[in-house]
C-alpha cells in the first residue's frame, strides 16, 4: 500500500494556490501542448545523504579497540564516526553544545557523548543512522570527566565541584552512591580540591577508583567500604592520569611540564620526577618549568620497553615552535611535529582489557585540522597514508561544482594521473581504523566533484557510491612567476593575499576541456593529456576590457548590426579590437597611470607539465589607463566550437582557443541593438581624467577575504562589482545605467559595493551567465546555427550569432564570424542559468567534441577527434522547434524558438532571491532546480514551470553555502557546510528510499578477545585482576534512589525525526535482545555438547570398570 505523505498533499495545495504565477502566454492554449511531462511531486523528496571532510572544531576522541571504529566530537555538537576507507557518519546533538568526552561501549555498538551543556547521551550504533536512545541533563553540577569501564554498565561522572556520580547505562538513571569530594580528600585540607579531570579504575582491582583533582591531589578510593586507601599530594596542577596494567603504578602528567610516577602503596612521595623536555641544570637544582602536559599514555610491551606517550610540555624558549607528540619508549625520546595543535590523542593497542601488557602499534592524533595516525611499530615513526577525504581545506574553498552521471572512462583517467602525485614515506601497515562495512547501494553511475582553491589549486574527486576520494590534483599557479622574497610583491599591487585564488571554473566532461578564472582577472585553458610536456613558451594573450563610450549621446547605429570579423592578424592584438575613443596620451609613461600591465607575471622558462591537465593558453585582462581589470563573472568553454568566452561588469570578450586570438570584445551595452526596447544608452560623455592621477582600487579583487565572505553576494544582486571611486564624475556611471533604471523594483536592484568610497554607486550590468547551442538566432532564421545566449544581472538575455569555418585545417586558418543578434527576453534580477530543449522536452546540451590526447600520434587523434553529429536541421518556418529556457534571481520563463514568444512565466519568490540554479535531468525527465537565499529548495517542471517541490531546508546564514551550494543532475546537490565539510543531499524519492541500503554500516558482529589468562599460581593463591560486582554496590537496592532534582533523564528526542530514531533505535535494541538470544543459545548449546562428551566419557569409564570387574573376578587375592 502506497504510503500517505501529508506535507506532499500541502506542497500540492500550495502549488495550486500559487499557480497563477505560472502562466501561459495570451493566444497559445495548453490544450495544444506537445510535451509530455512524467515529473511529478512523488518523484522529489529532500533528505541529507553522506558529509565529508574533517570534522569542523574538533574537540573530543574516543576508539572502540575491538570494532576498529573512531569518532570524533566536535564543538558545535556534531559526531562524526570513521571505519574503514569509505565507511563513515554523521550525527548531530539538537542543542548544538560543544562533545567534552566521549566513551564507547566497547563491542556494544553504542557509544555515549557527554556535552558542555552538562548533558550525556547514549547513541545506538547498530543502525545505519545512529540515533539517541537516552538522555540526562545534569541541572546543578557541571560535568568535567567521564569513566566507563570494560564490560560494564555504570559509568562515572566527574564534576566540577569534586563530585562523582554513578549512571546506569542500560536505563540511564542515577544510583543513589556518590564519592563527595569532602569525603574523598582529608579533614584537615582547608581548601577545595577542583574539578575531577580524571577518573579511572585499577587494572588489578575494580573496587579501587582513582580519582584525579585539578589541584594535584589524587585519591584511591575503596568502593567498596566507601572510603579513601591512599591520598597522593604534588604542588603543580594535575591534566592527566594513566595506570601501569598491572595496577602497581600510575603515572601524572602536571601543568609544569613534569611526569611523576607514583606508587600505589607508597603515597608519601613519587617515585619518579622527570620533566622530558627540561633542561637538567649541572648543580642538581630542579629543571625549568615547561608548558603543561596536558596528557600523557602508558602502555607496556610483552617483548621489550614500555612506550610514554605525551602531549605538550615543551620549554618556554620554544616559542613559535609546532606543537609536538613525544614519545618516549626505553631511552630514546622522539619529539614528533605537528603541522597544526593537538587537540587529542589515543594510542591504539591490541588487547581492549586494561590489566594486560598493552602492546601498543599506533597514536591517534587529532589535530584542529588534521587527523593523523602513527605507526609506532617501524624505525622512525612514520604515519599510515589517511584514505578518509579530510583535505578538502587544504586550502580555502573557494568555488564547487558537481558533475552526477559523468563519462564512465573519466574517474579511471583522472585516478591514472593523480596516483603519480601521492607522498612517498608512508607506514606499509593497513590503515589500523578497519572497522565496518560499505553500502549495498544500487547507484552505479560515476559522480565527480570540483573544488577551486584559494592558493590556485583545483582537486578532481570521484564522489560514486556516496564516497569521497580525491583523484587529481592541479596547480594554476605554477603557468605564473612567484614572488621569491617579501619585498618582491605582484607590479600590480591590486591583490594582497591568495593571488591565485580560483573564481570560477567551466568544465566539459566529455572532451575533458577545463577553463579556470582566477581573482587577478585571468583565465587559463587546459587540454587533458596523458604524457609529459614540456611547454618551451606558455600561450598568452591580453585582453583589454572596460566601459568606454564615444563622445556621443547614443552608440553608433550601426555598430551592433555588423558582424565582428576580424582578421587573424588583427585578433592576436586586442587592443585594435577595442573601442577607438580608449585614451592614449602618457598612459605608458612612468609617472602615468598603469596601462596594459596585467596582474601576474607569466612564467617565462620553459614549463614541465605532467600528465593531466596542460595549459593551452593563458589569458589576463590588463589594466586600462589607470584602472585594474574587474572581476570575471561568467565563464564558459565549448570544445566543438574551440571557443572561450567570459565577462564581467565591463562587457564580454569571446576568444578561439584553438587560434589562440581574441574574436570578440564588446561592453555590455553595445550588445543591444538600435531598436532594442532595452537598449542601454549613456547619458553624457565620460570625462577624462588627470593622467597622474592614480586611482584607489576598489575592484572586487582588493582583498581575497571579501572573495571568501562576500562574493557569492554577486549571484544574487544585480552586479558583479562597482566602478572606481574617482571617475571624475557621477555621468560615467549613468551611461551604465538604463534610462528605466530608477523606477525599478528595488528587490532586485540591490548594490554592493568593496570600499567606503563607493558605497552609494550604482553598479554596472555585469554578464552573469552564457549558455553555448545550436538553435535559432534571429526570428526569420528557419536553420540551426551555433549561437551564444548571453545573460546580464539586469535580467536581458541576448543573442549572439557564430559562424565557424568547416574543420579541418580551414577551422585554423580561418577567423569566426562573430554577430549580435539583440535582446531575446527580459526577466526580473540577474539570470542564472540557461539551456535549451527540443520541441519534445528533450534538453539540448551544448555540442562537444569527444577527447583525444593532444600529445598522441596524427593516427590516434584523427580516430577520436569527431565533432557530436548535429541535429538534423529544420525547415519548419511557422512552427516553434526549441524552447529557450531562463531562470534569473526572481523568476524563470520558457520561450519559443525561433519565434522568440514568451510560452510560459513562473514567478518563483517575490520577497527572496535565488542564489543557484540548474537545468538538471531527473528520472529520465528535466527540471528546474533552485536554491533561494531563504533557504528554500524548489524545482520545477519543464516546459510548462509547474512547482514540484518546495522545502524550506537551509536558511542562508553563511556566503560559504551560497558560494558552493551546486546541483546536479539524478536528484543530487551539495555545499560546504563549514570550512572544512561537504554536505551532500538529495532531493530524489528514489534516492531517499534507497539510502538505508546505501549507507554504510558502522557495527559488525565481532567476537570479544578472551581475557587475559590468570595463571595457576595467581589463581591459587588469589592474585590477578579482582572483579567486583558493581550491581550489587550501586544498584536501588542497596544504594537507594538518587536525588530527582539533580538530573533529569530524557528518553529520547521529542520531534518526528527523533521519533523515527527513537523507533530505529528499538529495532536495534531488538536487534541486540536477538543477538544476546544467540548468544545465548549458543552457549546453550556449548552446554548440551559439553554434558554430552561428559556422559560419554562417564559411559567409557563404566565399560572400562566392568571389563576391569570381569578380569579380576573370578582370582584368588594371591593371584593378582
Amino acid at each position: 500500500m502506497k504510503k500517505f505523505n501529508i506535507r506532499k498533499v500541502l506542497d500540492g495545495l500550495t502549488a495550486a494556490s500559487s499557480s497563477s504565477s505560472a502562466t501561459a502566454q495570451p493566444g497559445t492554449p495548453r490544450e495544444n501542448d506537445v510535451v509530455q511531462e512524467t515529473l511529478q511531486s512523488e518523484h522529489f523528496q529532500l533528505c541529507k545523504t553522506v558529509r565529508h571532510g574533517f570534522p569542523y572544531q574538533p574537540s573530543s576522541m574516543a576508539f572502540d579497540p575491538v570494532q576498529k571504529i573512531l569518532a570524533i566530537g566536535t564543538q558545535t555538537g556534531a559526531l562524526r564516526l570513521f571505519g574503514r576507507a569509505g565507511v563513515e557518519c554523521y550525527c548531530q546533538h539538537e542543542s548544538n553544545a560543544a562533545v567534552i568526552q566521549l566513551q564507547f561501549l566497547i563491542n556494544e555498538g553504542a557509544l555515549v557523548s557527554a556535552l558542555a551543556d552538562d548533558s550525556i547521551h547514549l547513541w545506538n550504533l547498530r543502525q545505519k543512522i545512529p540515533a539517541i536512545l537516552h538522555s540526562l541533563k545534569f541541572n546543578r553540577e557541571r560535568i568535567t570527566y567521564c569513566h566507563l569501564p570494560f564490560q560494564s554498565k555504570w559509568l562515572y561522572i566527574g564534576t566540577e565541584r569534586g563530585n562523582i556520580h554513578i549512571v546506569n547505562v542500560e536505563s540511564f538513571t542515577l544510583s543513589g552512591y556518590v564519592i563527595m569530594w569532602n569525603k574523598a580528600i582529608e579533614l584537615s585540607t582547608k581548601t577545595h580540591p577542583g574539578p575531577v579531570v580524571h577518573i579511572s579504575d585499577n587494572p588489578m582491582d575494580e573496587g579501587k577508583l582513582l580519582i584525579g583533582f585539578e589541584s594535584g591531589i589524587v585519591v584511591l578510593w575503596d568502593l567498596k567500604c566507601k572510603k579513601a586507601d591512599y591520598r597522593y599530594n604534588y604542588d603543580e596542577a594535575i591534566h592527566s592520569v594513566a595506570w601501569h596494567h598491572e595496577g602497581k603504578q600510575f603515572v601524572c602528567s602536571h601543568s609544569d611540564g613534569t611526569l611523576t610516577t607514583w606508587n600505589v602503596r607508597t603515597p608519601a612521595k613519587p617515585a619518579q620526577i622527570i620533566t622530558p623536555h627540561g633542561k637538567q641544570p649541572k648543580d642538581g637544582k630542579k629543571p625549568e618549568p615547561c608548558k603543561p602536559i596536558l596528557k600523557v599514555e602508558y602502555k607496556t610491551t610483552r617483548a621489550g620497553d614500555p612506550f610514554m606517550v605525551l602531549s605538550g610540555g615543551l620549554s618556554y624558549d620554544t616559542v613559535g615552535r609546532r606543537a609536538c607528540l613525544t614519545v618516549m619508549h626505553g631511552k630514546s625520546t622522539a619529539v614528533l611535529e605537528m603541522d597544526y595543535p593537538i587537540v587529542d590523542f589515543l594510542t591504539l593497542c591490541e588487547t581492549p582489557y586494561p590489566n594486560d601488557f598493552q602492546e601498543p602499534y599506533a597514536v591517534v592524533v587529532l589535530l584542529e585540522k588534521d587527523l593523523v595516525v602513527i605507526d609506532l611499530g617501524q624505525i622512525g615513526y612514520p604515519i599510515f597514508e589517511n584514505p578518509y577525504p579530510l583535505t578538502i581545506h587544504e586550502s580555502p574553498v573557494t568555488c564547487c561544482e558537481y558533475f552526477a552521471d559523468c563519462p564512465a572512462e573519466l574517474i579511471p583517467a583522472l585516478y591514472s594521473v593523480g596516483c603519480r602525485q601521492k607522498r612517498q614515506g608512508y607506514s606499509k601497515k593497513e590503515w589500523p581504523i578497519s572497522g565496518g562495512n560499505w553500502g549495498q547501494g544500487t547507484q552505479s553511475y560515476p559522480e565527480i566533484i570540483i573544488t577551486g582553491h584559494a592558493d590556485g589549486s583545483i582537486k578532481f574527486w570521484d564522489a560514486s557510491a556516496l564516497m569521497l576520494q580525491v583523484l587529481y590534483k592541479l596547480k594554476t599557479a605554477k603557468v605564473f612567476e612567484r614572488a621569491r622574497g617579501k619585498e618582491e610583491k605582484p607590479n600590480t599591487d591590486i591583490v594582497d593575499e591568495d593571488p591565485f585564488a580560483i573564481q570560477t571554473l567551466s568544465w566539459c566532461p566529455e572532451s575533458r576541456m577545463l577553463c579556470v578564472a582566477g581573482v587577478s582577472a585571468h583565465v587559463i585553458v587546459y587540454r587533458f593529456s596523458k604524457q609529459e610536456i614540456t611547454t618551451e613558451v606558455v600561450q598568452l594573450l591580453e585582453v583589454r576590457m572596460q566601459c568606454e563610450f564615444s563622445e556621443v549621446d547614443s552608440p553608433d547605429p550601426g555598430g551592433e548590426q555588423t558582424p565582428t570579423l576580424p582578421t587573424p592578424g588583427a585578433s592576436s592584438s586586442p587592443q585594435e579590437s577595442e573601442l577607438p575613443t580608449q585614451p592614449s596620451t602618457g598612459s605608458n609613461s612612468s609617472d602615468g597611470p598603469r596601462d596594459n600591465i596585467p596582474c601576474l607575471q607569466v612564467r617565462s622558462s620553459p614549463l614541465k607539465q605532467s600528465p593531466g591537465n596542460q595549459v593551452e593558453l593563458v589569458i589576463q585582462l590588463v589594466w586600462v589607463s589607470g584602472e585594474p581589470p574587474q572581476q570575471i563573472t561568467s565563464l564558459a568553454i565549448n570544445s566543438s566550437y574551440g571557443l572561450v568566452v567570459f565577462g564581467n561588469s565591463n562587457g564580454l570578450a569571446v576568444v578561439d582557443y584553438l587560434q589562440k586570438t581574441l574574436l570578440f570584445n564588446m561592453g555590455t551595452s553595445e550588445l543591444y541593438s538600435p531598436s532594442d526596447p532595452y537598449q542601454r544608452q549613456p547619458r553624457s560623455p565620460r570625462k577624462a581624467k588627470p593622467s597622474g592621477d592614480i586611482p584607489t582600487v576598489t575592484s572586487c579583487m582588493s582583498r581575497l577575504s571579501f572573495l571568501y565572505s562576500e562574493s557569492m553576494k554577486k549571484r544574487r544582486s544585480s552586479h558583479f562589482t562597482t566602478c572606481d571611486s574617482n571617475d571624475g564624475s557621477n555621468a560615467s556611471e549613468d551611461r551604465c545605467r538604463s534610462p528605466t533604471s530608477d523606477a525599478r523594483d528595488n528587490s532586485f536592484t540591490r548594490s554592493r559595493s568593496s570600499s567606503v568610497a563607493s558605497i552609494d554607486r550604482e553598479s554596472r550590468e555585469a554578464i552573469s551567465s552564457f549558455h553555448f547551442c545550436e538553435s535559432f538566432p534571429r526570428k526569420t532564421d528557419s536553420l540551426v546555427s551555433p549561437c551564444l545566449l548571453v545573460g546580464t544581472t539586469h535580467g536581458s538575455v541576448m543573442m549572439v550569432a557564430l559562424s565557424l569555418p568547416p574543420s579541418g585545417d580551414q577551422r585554423l586558418q580561418q577567423p569566426v564570424g562573430i554577430a549580435s543578434c539583440g535582446t531575446l527576453v527580459k526577466l526580473k534580477g540577474g539570470i542564472l542559468t540557461m539551456a535549451l530543449l527540443d520541441a519534445t522536452g528533450t534538453l539540448l546540451p551544448p555540442f562537444f567534441e569527444q577527447w583525444y590526447d593532444p600529445n598522441a600520434s596524427d593516427e590516434e587523434k584523427e580516430k577520436s577527434r569527431k565533432r557530436r553529429p548535429a541535429s538534423p536541421p529544420s525547415s519548419q518556418e511557422s512552427q516553434d522547434t526549441h524552447f529557450a529556457i531562463l531562470c534569473s534571481e526572481k523568476q524563470a520563463k520558457v520561450v519559443a524558438l525561433p519565434s522568440q514568444t514568451r510560452i510560459y512565466k513562473h514567478s518563483i519568490t517575490e520577497t527572496s532571491f535565488v542564489l543557484r540554479a540548474d537545468v538538471v535531468q531527473m528520472a529520465g525527465a528535466n527540471c528546474i532546480a533552485c536554491f533561494c537565499a531563504n533557504g528554500h529548495i524548489m524545482t520545477l517542471s519543464l516546459p510548462s514551470l509547474r512547482p514540484l517541490l518546495d522545502v524550506n531546508y537551509l536558511p542562508l546564514t553563511d556566503m560559504r553555502i551560497a558560494r558552493t551550494f551546486c546541483f546536479s543532475n539524478l536528484g543530487q546537490a551539495l555545499y560546504l557546510t563549514s570550512p572544512t565539510e561537504i554536505q551532500r543531499i538529495t532531493y530524489s524519492q528514489e534516492t531517499c528510499d534507497n539510502l538505508q541500503e546505501m549507507l554504510s554500516e558502522l557495527f559488525t558482529p565481532v567476537e570479544t578477545p578472551e581475557a587475559p589468562n590468570r595463571g595457576f599460581f595467581k589463581g591459587l593463591f588469589g592474585g590477578g585482576a579482582q572483579s567486583l560486582d558493581r550491581e550489587d554496590l550501586f544498584g536501588e537496592t542497596a544504594a537507594g534512589k538518587a536525588s530527582r532534582s539533580l538530573a533529569q533523564h530524557i528518553p529520547g528526542p521529542g520531534n518526528m525525526e527523533g521519533m523515527k530514531g527513537a523507533a530505529s533505535g528499538v529495532v536495534g535494541e531488538l536487534a541486540r535482545a536477538r543477538i544476546a538470544l544467540d548468544e545465548r543459545g549458543q552457549k546453550l548449546g556449548e552446554l548440551e555438547e559439553r554434558t554430552a562428551a561428559m556422559m560419554a566419557s562417564a559411559e567409557s569409564f563404566s565399560k572400562h570398570a566392568h571389563d576391569m570387574m570381569l578380569k579380576y573376578k573370578d582370582k584368588k587375592w594371591y593371584q593378582l
